[in-house]
């Protein structure tokens, strides 16, 4: 024990000299995982097993220490700790960046998860950064832990066990929720019934806060592989006509026009998703649509609308979402008057 004791402040020298390298080795792995996805669920259970462990340890760290010293005669060097605990932090947030990243709507409300993700995934690479603004301050720490866990879960919940995208949100908002709980006495600066109060009303805000924030969270599992708006749709090969970006009221009074979205998915996950159909910003309709992961392409899923407004003209949307409300993609298309020639 005494020779790997030795050989670990080699090993942290090293590291710090390429902080790189385990950032690196996270973003690879993420996007391995990101190809692969059935065959890296290990990874994710693995990652999410750690971050539970890890944040145990940084609640309990001094007292783990000194058992430690205790019953194995030698104490763990705290720069130790301290890197490993910035190791987890990388791997992690690395880790699920590329899923992320893909299924972000970026001229959405969703940019600024995804955004705080890249932030907080170069602050775990930032000695400067993670040793003098994050490590000291152990509320923020904890905080940014939090964050990291909430984002593996909901990365790997669906892909584990299958659970559709609201009932990993749930389980992932609570945990996040209940292991943010010691870092709000750092918060609060009252004292007396008002910090008794602020304590016990913080973790309620912030469920509810995360909950009605779910819209601007991407999922992170589900994205899309292929979109379509046409006027003609093959049902017997499930392929749509030529895409349009502009259509006339007459073409829509014909034959209405379809929706087609092929969305990729972990094997075996059964999820109910809607066309939200949006007339200059109103919903008009809203057409529910299961489908099951497991295919390379996607799960083929299309709706017909055959019923527009009288006045049918201007902006049109066609919002993928979830139960749970989070936007998986937009698909957009304009109706405009035809020139008279």
């Amino acid at each position: 024990m005494k020779v790997v004791l030795d050989r670990i402040p080699t090993l942290i020298a090293l590291l710090r000299r390429y902080p790189g390298l385990v950032a690196l080795f996270g973003f690879c792995s993420g996007v391995a995982s990101f190809l692969l996805v059935d065959r890296q669920a290990y990874l994710a259970k693995v990652l999410g097993v750690v971050l539970l462990v890890s944040w145990v340890w940084l609640i309990l760290e001094n007292l783990l220490r000194e058992r430690i010293a205790r019953r194995f005669g030698f104490e763990l060097p705290l720069p130790l700790l301290r890197y490993g605990t910035q190791m987890i932090h990388q791997e992690s947030l690395f880790f699920v960046l590329p899923f992320f990243f893909i299924t972000t709507t970026w001229n959405s409300g969703q940019l600024l998860f995804s955004g705080l993700l890249a932030i907080a995934a170069l602050a775990s690479i930032t000695d400067p950064i993670y040793y003098r603004w994050l490590a000291p301050r152990r509320w923020l720490l904890l905080i940014f832990h939090s964050l990291a866990l909430f984002a593996v879960m909901l990365t790997a919940l669906p892909i584990i066990f299958h659970l559709s995208t609201p009932q990993s949100y749930l389980i992932a908002l609570l945990i996040a929720t209940l292991l943010a709980l010691p870092s709000l006495p750092g918060l609060i600066g009252f004292t007396g019934w008002r910090r008794i109060v602020l304590l016990a009303a913080l973790p309620l805000a912030m469920a509810s806060a995360g909950w009605l924030a779910r819209a601007w969270v991407p999922p992170a599992t589900l994205w899309l592989t292929e979109v379509a708006i046409s006027d003609r749709f093959d049902g017997e090969q499930r392929t749509p006509g030529e895409s349009l970006q502009q259509i006339s009221p007459e073409q829509l009074r014909d034959d209405g026009l379809y929706a087609y979205t092929s969305i990729n998915a972990p094997r075996g996950l059964n999820e109910r998703i809607y066309h939200v159909w949006q007339h200059n910003g109103r919903e008009v309709d809203r057409i529910a649509l299961d489908i099951n992961g497991g295919r390379k392409e996607g799960y083929r899923a299309w709706t017909h609308k055959l019923n527009f407004p009288a006045s049918p003209e201007g902006r049109w949307q066609v919002r993928v979402v979830t139960e749970a409300g989070q936007m998986i993609g937009v698909l957009r298309f304009d109706v405009v008057a035809a020139t008279a020639k």
